[in-house]
């Protein structure tokens, strides 16, 4: 009987996560649009997204209450920084920065992850990374076309930077030994707690916290405003947090980034079929170019820590076993 290479599949994996969060954009927009602030929209995917994994994730941990317990600041961490604190910051850098140009600064995490790496192992990347890198930089930057329309407001980038650093611990603590913590708790107990916070931070009056019920323009036709909601609910939340922290737990923080990236070449192609959104040839090339930086990423097969982070799962079971 042959077995999948944990690898490939968590290249799978990765690749339904990219998928399924490259959704959220397509189907938020038209709620946006019709009077939602963005910490509404993003409190209530994480809310519903939390409650979708819950049940499952009561399952998985049942007799293992102890290993919740033991992932307590994991799970904190992925709460506050990879769901509230990434997307509050990024919401409040693209109100003072155009929205392409907030894009292109988080989605340079995968960059900062080598760098990290680089530094503290004081052993520079191979060739094959550092060209990888800069292949799929190139193509993110063909894929979301970043322009200077809007001017680039100081704390605005600052913000972006800050979001791009978020991004990068989401995928350092998703790639953390588990330590018996199904992939599904930490996702469902990360969105819940997440939510919580972001419901916090509108309480402050920091950012704006509207909703509207009125019917939103979706598939040609008007639809009750829950509908998009729910998609992205279960689908760009609940699938899309289970699926990305599975994938990072075997193929480690830096290739799990990489693959990341696919994220947004599967936003633009939503948002072509959905919203009729254009699609240029240079956004296909820079999607194709994406591809070739994650493959020339994933032909190194070291994979250095940052921190103990970065170790795919796969690894630490062999190195246990030998």
């Amino acid at each position: 009987m042959t077995h999948r290479h944990p690898t490939s599949v968590g290249l799978l994996i990765a690749v339904v996560a990219a998928a399924t969060f490259g959704m959220s954009g397509a189907f938020i927009k038209p709620l946006l649009e019709s009077g939602w602030s963005p910490v509404a929209a993003v409190t209530a995917r994480a809310l519903i997204g939390g409650l979708v994994l819950l049940p499952f994730a009561l399952v998985a941990v049942r007799g293992r209450w102890a290993a919740v317990w033991r992932g307590r600041w994991r799970l904190l961490g992925m709460a506050l920084v990879g769901v509230a604190g990434t997307q509050v910051l990024y919401f409040a850098a693209i109100q003072r920065i155009p929205v392409s140009t907030g894009i292109l600064v988080e989605y340079l995490a995968p960059v900062l992850l080598v760098v990290v790496a680089w530094a503290l192992s004081r052993k520079a990347p191979r060739a094959v990374v550092l060209i990888g890198s800069v292949v799929a930089v190139g193509g993110l930057v063909l894929v979301v076309s970043p322009d200077g329309s809007g001017g680039l407001d100081p704390l605005g980038l600052i913000l972006a930077v800050i979001a791009m650093v978020g991004c990068a611990a989401f995928y350092v603590i998703a790639a953390r030994p588990s330590d018996r913590l199904p992939p599904v708790a930490l996702a469902s107990g990360g969105l819940l707690i997440g939510a919580i916070a972001l419901a916090a931070v509108g309480a402050t009056g920091l950012l704006p916290v509207t909703v509207s019920f009125a019917d939103v323009p979706l598939f040609g036709q008007d639809t009750a405003w829950w509908v998009p909601l729910a998609i992205v609910g279960v689908f760009a939340t609940a699938i899309a947090y289970a699926a990305s922290i599975t994938a990072t737990e075997l193929l480690g923080s830096r290739l799990a980034s990489f693959t990341g990236l696919l994220e947004v070449v599967a936003a633009t192609l939503y948002a072509w079929l959905l919203l009729g959104e254009r699609l240029t040839l240079l956004q296909l090339f820079g999607g194709v170019l994406i591809l070739g930086g994650i493959a020339l990423v994933r032909a190194d097969r070291g994979d250095p820590a940052v921190g103990a982070a970065s170790e795919p799962r796969a690894r630490q079971r062999e190195r246990t076993l030998r």
